[in-house]
C-alpha cells in the first residue's frame, strides 16, 4: 500500500480582486519527494506556498496537510500542523538585531527550551549548513550568501517533515546559489524530507535534480549521464494554472509552448 501524502491540492483556486491567481490547482507530495515549483514572477509561486501552510485560504477547492484538511481550520488548529513545517524565506528573513543563534533558536526559546539545549541543537544545524563559526555574530556582518544558510539552519533546526524554499537563491551570484543548492542536494538525499522549492533560475532546478550528495567525500556529484534523482519532481505554473506535472525528461519534451519558451 503506497504511503498517504504529505500535501495535495484538490482543485485549489485563489483570487484577489481580480483574475485567479491559482485557478483549479491540483497535485501531490509524497513523502520523500522535491517538487520543483518553476514558472516567470507572478504566477501564484509564493501564494501556493502560503496556501500551503495555512497563511492563505482557498476560495474553492480543499487541501490536505499530513493527512488532515486545512482550507476551513480554525487557526489555532493549524499551530501545530505548521510547527511540523521548516520555511525558507526569500531573501533570508533574519532579525538583524538578534544574533544568529538567537535566530535560529528563535522559536526554541519562545518554547523554553533549556538554554544548553538550545546551544547544542544550534551548533548542529550551523554544522550542517558549515556555519558553525557564525554562532555568536549578527546578521549584519554575514555576506548575502551566509545569510541564506543560517535560514536554512533555521529551518532544519527542528527536524521537519516538510520543507517550503522560497526562491532560496533569489539574488544571489551563481557561485553562491550553487552552495545554497548543494545544502538542499545533501538535505534532501540526508534525511529524505519531503520538499517544495520554488524558483525561476532553470540552472538551480535542473542542478537539483541531476546531482546527489555524496556523502563519503561530502560533497554534491553529478549522476551519471541521462540519469535523475527519481524523487526530484516539476510542477510549472502559467497564469494561475498547473500546466505541468512530472520529471525532467517529461519537462523538456513537453509540447506545451509556454514550457518550451520558458526553458529556452
Amino acid at each position: 500500500m503506497s504511503e498517504s501524502p504529505v500535501v495535495a491540492f484538490h482543485n485549489v483556486s485563489i483570487a484577489f480582486a481580480g483574475p485567479p491567481v491559482l485557478a483549479d490547482v491540483s497535485f501531490s507530495i509524497a513523502p520523500g519527494e522535491t517538487r520543483i515549483l518553476l514558472g516567470p514572477a507572478g504566477v501564484g509561486k509564493s501564494v501556493l506556498l502560503k496556501l500551503v501552510n495555512g497563511l492563505l485560504r482557498p476560495d474553492r477547492g480543499s487541501i490536505l496537510l499530513f493527512g488532515e484538511e486545512i482550507s476551513q481550520m480554525a487557526e489555532e488548529n493549524l499551530f501545530p500542523l505548521r510547527n511540523r513545517i521548516g520555511m525558507v524565506f526569500q531573501e533570508g528573513a533574519l532579525f538583524d538585531s538578534l544574533s544568529v543563534r538567537d535566530n535560529v533558536a528563535y522559536q526554541l526559546i519562545a518554547e523554553r527550551v533549556p538554554d544548553d539545549e538550545i546551544d547544542r541543537r544550534v551548533r548542529e544545524a550551523l554544522r550542517f549548513v558549515e556555519l558553525e563559526e557564525t554562532f555568536d555574530l549578527f546578521p549584519g556582518s554575514l555576506s548575502g550568501g551566509m545569510k541564506r544558510r543560517v535560514a536554512i539552519a533555521r529551518a532544519f533546526l527542528r527536524q521537519p517533515e516538510l520543507l517550503l524554499y522560497d526562491s532560496p537563491t533569489g539574488g544571489l551570484d551563481p557561485v553562491t546559489s550553487t552552495t545554497i543548492i548543494e545544502l538542499i542536494v545533501k538535505e534532501r538525499d540526508v534525511y529524505r524530507t519531503p520538499s517544495i522549492l520554488v524558483t525561476h533560475r532553470l540552472q538551480d532546478a535542473f542542478t537539483l535534480c541531476t546531482h546527489r550528495f555524496d556523502a563519503e567525500h561530502g560533497h554534491m556529484i553529478s549522476l551519471p549521464k541521462g540519469q535523475t534523482d527519481p524523487s526530484t519532481t516539476f510542477l510549472m505554473l502559467e497564469e494561475g494554472r498547473l500546466i505541468f506535472d512530472g520529471s525532467l525528461d517529461g519537462l523538456i519534451r513537453s509540447g506545451n509552448v509556454f514550457v518550451r519558451e520558458f526553458l529556452q
